[in-house]
């Protein structure tokens, strides 16, 4: 069954093109990574998934209904928090902000809020870090509790967007061994730079710059990554 049924979508930022004719389907529990160069239309697709921005042209569905009507049910780990550093909240708010629309309107968090919100924090490896402020955490421990925070909504599908920007390798396979063990029981898409890393956890690599063609993990070779970046890159194994 596919949980993400793209078809023909186009978009465009005034008179710059961005996307044309974009088709994709994602089957349920895909582990698909996204790969392209800069202003190739990768964080707009994620929006477009999200109900954040819609086409011009084409058709989008998400769990078999309209991405708004979808949004409940989909965890977003933004490239950039809306948050600074320096803002007074702790790692336990943070993830909290993901039960914001998922239980009641009023009267604050209940308990079923703060105890997904305890179970998604031990899960992701923060849970000692509930009371630090985010001032306070690394480069890992932040995305991790962006992760969290997505998590809260008990998504169906989770959507990252550069996930393991300016954190280090060390950093990076941590985070993804955590989003294969959440591919168990949700569909995951990924943002990436990294195709040569991102290709030995994920079951395809969609590749977009404006459109877009999916190769399986083993399909990908250097004149793929030379079509897509437009010039000679260096593609390097990674075992795991």
């Amino acid at each position: 069954m596919n949980v993400i049924e793209i078809e023909d979508v186009s978009f465009s930022y005034g008179d710059i093109p961005v996307l044309d004719q974009v088709s994709l389907n994602v089957p349920e529990l895909e582990f698909l990574g996204i790969v392209g160069p800069n202003a190739g239309g990768k964080s707009t697709l994620l929006k477009i998934i999200l109900g954040l921005l819609k086409p011009q042209a084409g058709k989008v569905q998400v769990l078999g209904t309209t991405p708004r009507q979808a949004r409940r049910n989909l965890g977003y780990v933004p490239q950039y928090p809306a948050f600074t550093r320096d803002f007074p909240v702790t790692v336990e708010q943070v993830v909290l902000m993901g039960r914001l629309g998922q239980g009641r309107i009023i009267g604050g968090y209940s308990r079923r809020d703060r105890d997904i919100a305890r179970r998604v924090m031990i899960e992701t490896e923060i849970g000692d870090l509930a009371q630090r402020r985010i001032e306070q955490l690394s480069g890992g421990q932040l995305q991790r509790t962006l992760v969290a925070r997505a998590l809260a909504c008990e998504p169906k599908i989770l959507l990252l967007d550069e996930p393991t920007a300016n954190i280090d390798m060390r950093v990076e396979n941590e985070l993804f061994d955590l989003l294969k063990i959440l591919n168990e029981r949700m569909t995951i898409l990924v943002v990436s730079h990294d195709i040569a890393f991102i290709s030995g956890y994920v079951h395809r690599v969609a590749c977009l710059n404006r459109t877009l063609i999916c190769h399986h993990t083993e399909d990908i070779d250097g004149q793929v990554i030379q079509q897509l970046y437009d010039g000679d890159v260096r593609m390097v194994a990674h075992k795991h």
